[in-house]
């Protein structure tokens, strides 16, 4: 009875959506350009905004928007994007990957939750290529310093793989994250790039090229961590 209702659900989302007239490749730019919002919105804030020491360090940046699925199951649902900084110090465009359970102390009965990863190793990105993510187990995850807090910002903070900053309450910096998971998704890349390319060669090469609406995303993220 359980699945009945959830596929009910879905199919009446996605028949909202047709009558809406947003093509598939349209919700996919929605993700990018509300994922640019939330990075803008966090750097904009001193309560939230990543240090310069951090930014420094990003090998990747993942930017993660997790919502209520439905109300009838509380499901978690969520998507995010994820850009490198390739070996040539260039960042890759960002390329859509699926995410889940990353409230981090989400406030019961709220209804988003959005976060930012730091990510300051080569190694955990090219975790997701092959499996499910698990942050805080794949990987040593803290809650990252805030720029109001320069004096949190020390050596061995740095040196944690990921570095997460959320709008969710009660996290400090050090506090040890082990909660959400992120994974590969390549169907809306194929769409939102046209091409058959998948997620290793998205962020590694340059076979593919950015598509206008990823630009604004991609110059932002070059001017706070060039």
């Amino acid at each position: 009875m359980k699945k009945i209702l959830l596929l009910s659900l879905l199919a009446f989302f996605g028949a909202a959506t047709v009558c809406a007239g947003k093509t598939p490749r349209d919700e996919y730019v929605t993700r990018i350009e509300t994922c640019e919002a939330i990075l803008r919105e966090f750097m904009a804030n001193p309560a939230t905004a990543i240090p310069a020491e951090v930014l420094q360090k990003a090998h990747a940046l993942v930017i993660v928007n997790q919502f209520k699925a439905g109300f009838i199951f509380g499901v978690q649902d969520g998507y995010g994007v994820i850009l490198v900084k390739r070996a040539d110090g260039h960042w890759s465009i960002p390329v859509i990957v699926a995410a889940g359970e990353l409230s981090l102390g989400l406030q019961i009965g709220a209804n988003a939750s959005e976060s930012v990863m730091v990510i300051t190793d080569e190694a955990t990105p090219r975790i997701i290529f092959n499996r499910r993510f698990n942050l805080g187990v794949d990987a040593k995850a803290t809650a990252g310093p805030k720029a109001a807090e320069a004096q949190k910002v020390n050596r061995e903070l740095l040196d944690t793989p990921v570095l997460v900053y959320s709008k969710a309450r009660g996290l400090y910096a050090g506090a040890t994250v082990k909660t959400g998971w992120l994974e590969r998704s390549d169907p809306p890349n194929f769409i939102l790039y046209n091409t058959s390319f998948t997620m290793p060669e998205l962020l590694y090469s340059d076979w593919v090229q950015p598509v206008p609406e990823v630009v604004p995303l991609m110059d932002y993220v070059k001017s706070i961590a060039p």
